[in-house]
């Protein structure tokens, strides 16, 4: 009886293997049996895009020299050696593993910088530029002297560009009143949502759906490949509300939607630390959100460009009922101030306290001649 031909087996059979792999590495080793494995590995784009959240969330760090950052994992204290050359632009957003960036023409380009041939050579398909954002207020933007982060607060994108081109919209809430607007790969225009709403504070994508913070009021609207619905409130805040300094809308792995209010304390030396963090949950069938004592098996990584939530038993290292933050700048500068990034830590949900400061001495050193904020990214698995 003569022994089977492994690499004959039939695209619809490997299919039903790779449905079962959740791991990056054994995803990349059964890619890597033969020729007709490594195909259909490719191909099955929903595998791959699924294995991919289960990659950690990594740290973007600029060295502060001629557009160099470093790479680090602040759950394990690991700096990488690779160090990679990105634009010195403005990084306004980081998803599916792309940063999104903006120039002083406001021209949008979303950058893999992990997606490369071999040495440092970065792949024609690992940048994406799109067209430049032209809002009836542009004349008033670019001449506003305090407006120094080029027209864009936030931006995300709602699939992998690559893997799914066809459903890929990119979304930006945009200067000087932090309204949104959103544009699809094959589009040449961007198209302006709703502009009767007004000081937008982050967006997420949820469910197939889009999210908006707008003053602790959630908003939501549905886009197709040729349309979106109308702008709908979702729910509103309790009154009295405490203020805070930053609030983030995160995913929760496709199955809750949580909002995360962040409140700091500001010194006289320009320095600045974080107090509490206050996470809720929302009820989708009350319309209101639910405050939340626990993030029970989940960790959160929060900062300017992406908020990441992920099951804290599949990464080592990662500490559960936790919250990983960086040092956010301020809207109007962007930049971290003289001291550079120092508000950083991870803060126990249950407890209340900060319980650690992530960084190792050779971390430190980046960060302490850097003036740019660190950026989360989340790998996407590449064969």
């Amino acid at each position: 009886m003569g022994s089977a031909d492994w690499a004959q087996l039939r695209t619809s059979l490997l299919d039903l293997v790779l449905e079962t792999l959740v791991s990056p590495a054994d995803y990349l080793h059964f890619g890597c049996v033969c020729k007709s494995w490594n195909h259909a590995a490719k191909a099955n784009k929903k595998q791959r895009a699924l294995v991919s959240t289960f990659c950690p969330p990594l740290l973007l760090i600029s060295t502060g020299k001629n557009g160099t950052w470093r790479l680090c994992d602040a759950m394990n204290n690991k700096v990488f050696d690779l160090q990679l050359k990105l634009s010195n632009k403005r990084f306004c957003g980081s998803s599916k593993g792309w940063l999104i960036a903006v120039d002083q023409s406001q021209t949008i380009t979303l950058t893999n910088p992990l997606l490369r041939h071999k040495g440092r050579r970065m792949k024609d398909n690992s940048i994406i530029r799109l067209p430049p954002l032209t809002p009836r207020d542009e004349h008033e933007l670019l001449m506003h002297p305090s407006i120094c982060n080029y027209g864009v607060y936030k931006a995300t994108i709602s699939a992998d560009p690559i893997l799914f081109a066809e459903d890929c919209i990119v979304l930006v809430i945009y200067e000087d009143l932090l309204q949104l607007a959103f544009i699809r790969l094959k589009d040449t225009k961007w198209t302006y949502v709703d502009r009767r709403w007004k000081m937008l504070e982050d967006v997420v994508c949820f469910q197939d759906n889009f999210y908006l913070d707008n003053r602790r009021t959630l908003l939501s609207f549905h886009l197709t490949r040729r349309s979106y619905t109308k702008v709908s409130v979702i729910a509103k805040p309790k009154k009295p509300e405490d203020p805070c300094f930053k609030t983030y809308l995160v995913n929760s792995n496709e199955e809750k939607l949580l909002m995360v209010q962040r409140f700091i304390w500001d010194f006289e030396d320009g320095t600045r630390d974080t107090t509490e963090f206050k996470v809720f949950e929302l009820d989708y069938a009350k319309c209101k959100w639910i405050a939340m004592d626990t993030l029970r098996d989940t960790a959160l990584f929060l900062g300017d460009n992406s908020s990441v939530c992920v099951l804290a038993s599949k990464f080592p290292g990662c500490q559960a009922n936790c919250i990983y933050y960086n040092h956010d700048a301020d809207r109007m500068s962007f930049d971290v101030g003289p001291y550079g990034p120092h508000d950083f830590g991870v803060y126990n949900v249950i407890t209340g306290q900060e319980i650690s400061k992530p960084y190792t001495k050779d971390v430190m050193a980046f960060l302490k001649n850097s003036r740019k904020p660190p950026i989360w990214i989340v790998p996407t698995l590449q064969l």
